[in-house]
């Protein structure tokens, strides 16, 4: 039987186990059908049948029989005669199915064949690979290391298919030993010289976040959003999460008890420290979470220029800025605002200060009242603002605002 074995002629076929078979018939197919169009101009007279179970291949010729001289189309016709040499019994009108010898074609076209063959088997190869890590984008998996170098680390799947793990995306705390399984997110797909290159990631936020929701019923359950995530890999990370649920903690549910479901985070990222926030949309509130460990006395925001000044006790300043700048840095990122932290200034702080109603018998009681509803009770409260900032914000005139001042900082001189 005119036949050739394509597990055998075609090595690639092999290592071709994750593209379906009707797609590879499908292929073998359009291949061979090239080939016949370049040695008869047509293959619409030709079936290609691949038995994909055994890998063979047979090509049948079909012919209608004609009488002697009456021959139209060679392709599509055969005279009687020529019929009747194959197989006696044939007669006028019947179809003449005829195998076709593979090797008839010459050693040059199959050899064409082959590289056609395998070229379209590594392009599909490849399509199945982006497909398949394309719609894994932001998914944790899990990988065998096969070589370490110095610039990435080369991992293989369970297909032992190849993955890159760039030092670029590596904690700087991370080491790995070859045969290892590490855990990483599937960051993007890159095409390099026309074939797939997987680049996976374990700085990237998506990876916390992945860790988070295995973690945590409730993430993954949709009771608990995680609403910004921003890391210094390796040294410190800030979670901001919101409860769609009023009987959850999120800040509670995503530390566990006595930090039980944290910890394994922790330590998968190389005791990086996950600060776990309540979001709020109060921006001075996001702010004040967002530098934990520390604790602000007061600020004052800017919202036009989205910049905050924050002060806060000597002791507070160290834990405000974080190691490198780290803490500050990451709680800018989280609130979207320039973060400027300043130490309070405790002379002033420990300074006496006199409530306004000492002053009723030198400044009439209304006038102290329309500066209560400002929130200046206190004579340093109303020291602290300009002559201009107190006129737009009360009802009171120019005259009255000055004289006031003046009453109040006179009784600080003589204190002092």
């Amino acid at each position: 039987m005119a036949s050739i074995n394509l597990i055998e002629a075609f090595q690639e076929f092999k290592d071709a186990e994750n593209i379906d078979r009707p797609t590879m018939m499908k292929v073998v197919e359009d291949v061979f059908k090239t080939l016949l169009r370049k040695k008869f101009g047509s293959d619409d007279n030709f079936d290609v049948i691949v038995n994909a179970e055994k890998g063979d291949l047979e090509i049948i010729r079909r012919r209608m029989i004609v009488d002697d001289g009456e021959v139209m189309d060679p392709l599509a016709e055969v005279a009687y005669t020529q019929a009747s040499k194959i197989e006696p019994d044939f007669e006028v009108g019947e179809e003449l199915y005829e195998e076709v010898n593979i090797f008839d074609f010459g050693r040059r076209a199959i050899l064409a064949a082959k590289q056609t063959l395998a070229s379209r088997i590594s392009d599909l190869k490849k399509n199945v690979l982006i497909q398949k890590y394309g719609a894994r984008i932001g998914d944790i998996i899990s990988a065998e290391v096969y070589q370490v170098w110095k610039k990435e680390v080369l991992l293989l799947d369970e297909e032992g298919n190849e993955l890159i793990l760039p030092k670029s995306e590596q904690i700087p705390q991370d080491y790995f030993k070859k045969g290892e399984n590490i855990r990483a997110v599937v960051a993007r797909v890159d095409l390099k010289n026309n074939s797939p290159v997987i680049i996976l990631s374990r700085t990237s936020p998506l990876f916390l976040a992945k860790l988070l929701e295995i973690e945590v019923p409730e993430i993954f359950d949709g009771l608990i959003a995680i609403k910004k995530i921003v890391r210094d890999p390796g040294e410190r990370a800030k979670v901001a999460v919101e409860s769609y649920d009023d009987r959850i903690d999120p800040v509670g549910a995503c530390v566990g008890m006595k930090g039980s479901r944290i910890h394994g985070i922790v330590r998968e990222l190389k005791n990086e420290n996950i600060d776990v926030i309540n979001f709020t949309s109060n921006i001075q509130l996001l702010i004040q979470r967002s530098l934990t460990p520390a604790k602000i006395s007061y600020m004052e925001l800017d919202n036009e220029k989205k910049h905050a000044e924050v002060y806060l006790k000597a002791d507070q300043v160290s834990l405000a800025i974080g190691r490198r700048g780290v803490n500050i840095k990451l709680a800018c990122e989280l609130t979207g605002y320039e973060i400027d932290v300043f130490r309070e200034d405790e002379e002033v702080a420990d300074e006496f200060d006199i409530d306004m109603d000492e002053f009723s018998d030198e400044i009439e009681p209304w006038i102290i009242e329309e500066f209560k509803k400002i929130g200046c009770d206190t004579a340093r409260s109303i020291l602290k603002l300009s002559a201009e900032e107190l006129e737009r914000r009360t009802d009171l005139e120019k005259n009255t605002i000055d004289e006031v001042r003046r009453i109040l900082q006179e009784e600080f001189d003589r204190e002092e």
